[in-house]
Parts: C-alpha cells; sequence; structure tokens
C-alpha cells in the first residue's frame, strides 16, 4: 500500500527589510508597508462608514416623522435633506466602499498572494492612501462652509449643480468636486500599483493560471476604474469651469447639454458598480472554496467571465438614462447590453453554488456571510433584470424600487462581502482570532435588519413613492405608505446599531484576541504560509516557489486535505 504524501511543515521565515519603516511615524502614519497601508485604509473606511450611517439615521428619521425635530441631529428641512441624500450616496461609494474593498483588501493581499516583498511603488502607494485621506477632510469640511454641503445629488446632475442660485450651495459643491478628483487621483494610483505588482512581482511559479481569483478580481476592478473613470474627470473640470468661469458646458441657457453630464456622469458610474463588485466576489469565492473543502468550480471560466463583465460594464451605462430624452433608438441596445451583462454575472454565481454542491461545508462566520452575500446577491440581480427593461424601467425610474434594488447589489457587496473579507482575514492581518459569540451575533442581526429594512422597499417603489423627497406627507398618494416608511426607519437604525457590535468586537480582538495560528481556516494559498501577522518584507531570504493552484482541497492521495500553493508532495516516512 502506497503511502499518502503529506503536507510539507510551514516555514516561519525572518523578514530582512526591503524598504525603511524604522519609528512611530514611519512605521505607523507614514508607512510604506502595504500591510499597515491596508489596516490605514480599513480604519478610515469604517470611520467614513460611521458618518455616512449618521446621515441615513437623520434622512428615515425625517422620512418616517417628517418635519419633526430629530434626535441627535435637529430641524431637516429639504434643503438639509438634499444634501444629506448627496453625502450620503458619495461617502458610502466612493469613501467607504473603495477604501475597505479595494484599498484595505487588494493592498493587504495581493503582495501575499502572489509572493511579493510589497507592491511595486511602495512610495506611491503611500502617496496614494494620504490623497484620500486629504479627498476625505475636504468632503468633511464642505459641511461647514456657507450655504452647507453639496445639495445636488450624488450624481450631480447638471445644471442643477452647474449653477450655485439653483441649490442655494456654492463652496459645498465645489469641494465635492474636489474631494472627488482628489479620490479618483487616489485610486489612479492604487490602481497602476495594484496592476504593475501583480504582473511584475509574481513569485517563481505564481503563472497567470495560479494567480487566486480575488487578485484576478482586483486587477480586473482596476483595470475598469483606469479605463472609464477618466471622462468624468474631465467631466468634473468642465463642471468646476462652468461654476467658476461661467463657461457653459452644461448650462443650456449657454448652448451647453445637461445630458453630456449624464453621459460622462454614467460612462463612469456603472462601472463603478462592477469595480465595487469584483473585490467583493473575490472575497467571496476564496471564501467558499476554503470552508467547501473543494476546489472551486470552473476556475477558468470564472476569469474568462470577470474579463466578459470588466468589458460589458463599460458599454451599459445608458439604461441609466431611458427617460433622460436621449434618442429613444438607443433604448433597444443599451438594453440589450444591461442584460447580457448578467450572463457572466450568472456564470460565476452558478459556479459559487456549484462550489457548494457536495462540499464539506463548514460553517465559521466567514462562510455565513458569504452564504449571505450569494443569497442577497441574487436578490438583487433578479430585479436588475427588470430595470434592464426599457419599459419596466421607465416605469419605477427614481423610486424606491431602484434604491431597493441599488442596496440589495450594491450594500450587499459593501456589507456581506466586505465583512467576508474582513472576518476571514482579520487572523492574518492582526495576528488575533475574534471574539466568537459577538461574531455571530453581529451576522445574525445584520442579515435580519437589512432584509426588513430594504426589501419593504419594493413595495413602496411600486407604490409610487420618489426617491429624494423630504415629506411624503405633503403627496396624498404615498400617505397609505407611510406606516412601511416608519417601519423601514427602525429596521435601518437596527442595522445601523448591529454595526457597533463588530467595532466592539474589532476593538476588542485586537487588543485581546486569542493568539492566531498561521494557517488558522486550512487554507491553500500563500498569504497563510506566513506568520500571523506577516512579518515586514513577507518573506525570508528567499522567495517562495508556487508548485500548483490555489485551490488544491481534497486531492487525492494526500492524508491532509488541502495542498498549499508552495508545498511540493514528499513521501511520509513509514
Amino acid at each position: 500500500m502506497t503511502t499518502p504524501p503529506a503536507v510539507g511543515p510551514i516555514p516561519s521565515p525572518t523578514a530582512p527589510p526591503v524598504h525603511g519603516a524604522h519609528g512611530f511615524w514611519q512605521t505607523c502614519v507614514f508607512s510604506t508597508d502595504h500591510k499597515t497601508i491596508a489596516k490605514q485604509y480599513l480604519f478610515l473606511g469604517l470611520f467614513m462608514a460611521l458618518v455616512g450611517g449618521y446621515l441615513v439615521y437623520v434622512m428615515r428619521w425625517q422620512l418616517a416623522f417628517p418635519d419633526t425635530s430629530i434626535p441627535g441631529f435637529g430641524f431637516v428641512g429639504p434643503e438639509t435633506y438634499n444634501a444629506l441624500a448627496t453625502n450620503h450616496g458619495t461617502i458610502m461609494v466612493f469613501f467607504v466602499a473603495m477604501p475597505i474593498l479595494l484599498g484595505a483588501l487588494g493592498n493587504f493581499l495581493i503582495p501575499l498572494m502572489i509572493g511579493a516583498r510589497d507592491m511595486a511603488f511602495p512610495r506611491l502607494n503611500m502617496l496614494s492612501f494620504w490623497t484620500l485621506f486629504v479627498a476625505s477632510l475636504v468632503l468633511l469640511s464642505s459641511f461647514f462652509v456657507p450655504g452647507g454641503a453639496a445639495a445636488a445629488g450624488w450624481t450631480g446632475y447638471a445644471p442643477l449643480s452647474a449653477r450655485a442660485e439653483y441649490t442655494g450651495v456654492n463652496w459645498g459643491i465645489n469641494l465635492w468636486l474636489l474631494a472627488h478628483a482628489l479620490e479618483f487621483a487616489s485610486f489612479l494610483m492604487g490602481g497602476v500599483n495594484f496592476l504593475t505588482t501583480a504582473i511584475t512581482m509574481r513569485a517563481p511559479g505564481m503563472t497567470y493560471l495560479r494567480l487566486p481569483l480575488l487578485v484576478w478580481q482586483q486587477m480586473t476592478a482596476s483595470v475598469i476604474f483606469l479605463l472609464s473613470v477618466g471622462p468624468l474627470i474631465a467631466a468634473a473640470l468642465m463642471l468646476l469651469m462652468d461654476r467658476l468661469l461661467d463657461t457653459g458646458f452644461f448650462v443650456p441657457e449657454q448652448g451647453g447639454d445637461p445630458l453630456l453630464w449624464q453621459h460622462l456622469f454614467w460612462f463612469f458610474g456603472h462601472p463603478e458598480v462592477y469595480v465595487l463588485l469584483m473585490p467583493g466576489l473575490g472575497a467571496v469565492l476564496e471564501v467558499l472554496t476554503v470552508f467547501s473543502r473543494k476546489p472551486v468550480f470552473g476556475y477558468r471560466w470564472i476569469i474568462y467571465a470577470t474579463i466578459s463583465v470588466g468589458l460589458l460594464s463599460l458599454i451599459v451605462w445608458a439604461h441609466h438614462m431611458f427617460i433622460s430624452g436621449m434618442d429613444p433608438r438607443l433604448a433597444m441596445p443599451f438594453s440589450i447590453t444591461t442584460i447580457l451583462i448578467s450572463v457572466p454575472i450568472a456564470l460565476i454565481v452558478f459556479s459559487m453554488i456549484l462550489t457548494l454542491w457536495k462540499g464539506s461545508i463548514r460553517f465559521t462566520i466567514p462562510m455565513l456571510w458569504a452564504l449571505a452575500f450569494v443569497v442577497m446577491f441574487i436578490t438583487g440581480g433578479l430585479t436588475g433584470i427588470v430595470l434592464g427593461s426599457a419599459p419596466a424601467n421607465i416605469q419605477v425610474h427614481g423610486t424606491y424600487f431602484v434604491v431597493a434594488h441599488f442596496h440589495y447589489v450594491l450594500l450587499s457587496v459593501v456589507i456581506f462581502g466586505s465583512f467576508t473579507g474582513i472576518y476571514f482575514w482579520f487572523p492574518k492581518m492582526f495576528g488575533r482570532i475574534m471574539n466568537a459569540p459577538l461574531s455571530y451575533l453581529h451576522f445574525l442581526l445584520t442579515l435580519i435588519f437589512f432584509n426588513l429594512t430594504f426589501f419593504p422597499m419594493h413595495a413602496v417603489g411600486l407604490a409610487g413613492m420618489p426617491r429624494r423627497i423630504a415629506n411624503p406627507l405633503q403627496y396624498e398618494l404615498l400617505q397609505s405608505v407611510q406606516p412601511l416608511n416608519v417601519y423601514i426607519t427602525f429596521s435601518a437604525i437596527g442595522l445601523t446599531l448591529a454595526q457597533f457590535l463588530f467595532l466592539i468586537n474589532l476593538a476588542w480582538s485586537i487588543m485581546a484576541g486569542k493568539q492566531a495560528d498561521a494557517n488558522p481556516w486550512e487554507s491553500a494559498t500563500l498569504e497563510w504560509t506566513l506568520p500571523s501577522p506577516p512579518p515586514h518584507g513577507n518573506w525570508g531570504e528567499t522567495l517562495p516557489t508556487v508548485y500548483r493552484g490555489p485551490y488544491d482541497y481534497s486531492p487525492p492521495g494526500v492524508r491532509e486535505d488541502y495542498l498549499p500553493q508552495d508545498r511540493a508532495t514528499t513521501a511520509r516516512p513509514g
């Protein structure tokens, strides 16, 4: 009888510093270490999430009890409501989702997963984070200038945003535009770094078809962002010139075209959804295969589907504009491409489900977040098919049906995708294990309140309630759905409060959590061959050599049920 080969021991490399990191300021503040920068992105994203959560609390209370004093805020009029809605969307998309899903996960994992010591451009990486930090300060400062914060919607539609007298906001919108410009510059630097690192710094043996899917997803997200953000940067500059130099790019009375802004905004805005989706999908795919103890189903097809989604995302933008007044002959082509993009997305989702099929599933906390992500994302995707059809889209455009769809798709990525990644890689990032009871309670309450908050919005939207109104009771048509608005508000407050369980758990676990082993999840990808947390420079004297793909689980003839990527199988003595 042949003795099965065994998994070799995990080495404990010592790390020679590859670039300076000495003293408090260089180690913890102006660090060039990708792991420290990842943590900085994570904490900045979490702080901004608190700000965005506070804004939505005020908005929802106003909708439930219009024109009453809001506990912890005061009175909210229509102008203030517009500012709250504008900045809630801006903060959650650009200052929460992107820092956590791209900045934190990408920075922390790409070098570790490909066997590199750091990013290709460590100083550019540091500059990228601090540019985002400045952008966050600029955006927050806009709340305190005369006229208040931007109030033209998170899409900044012209001509509403082109003239200060239309909203009563002057410097608020100027600072909003400046914050966007800085944020885009930050992630342009980050995207260049991600791509250069993944292409040029892979360890020996780490071919493209041995890369973990998360790396593929981060690379695709970076390419989509680099290709789509340019027109919006140009549009933001043109809008700023309309406001400050009295040009008329988007002002009809000066010969401008407001629709041009919508085209340029959504040429970036819709691909941005996939920029955020890709890292979330990557994190979920990693977790599903680890805790199913099976190779991911259709590895190559997922890569092809990911690239297809990236390409298709650049030609679907006008489905946001079916009622904008654009040439109606464009509706059909964009309706077709919108529905077409669901094909590769569906392929990825089916791969997730088939990865679970007949797996030895372990219901750990990261696995629960990943499973919830799959269910929530499918729910949001089904309503996306409705919105992809031009006749149906026209009926529900601008209503809370769209708000419900948007949150099921995008917020499920932000919440369930992010927490999948955070809970899974927390031991590697901080060297500690998170408190289990608090983790399960956080998951359970979030899942319940998420659905109690957003599912009824479909009904509210079908009843005709438009978004971006401060007082639904002004309209007789909407008075019948007011009990639902109250119900949604208390559910949203419950969802927000549940996140404090995570913050408490995070702080407690970092300081007093149980020490984590190098590979507590028995995962096969490279980062789990390092100590927790990895040392400066990641690897010892030599870089690891990769012998196989990232998902070698339950291979036949092996005593353990996984094979790390850097382990050559050896005969077990005896």
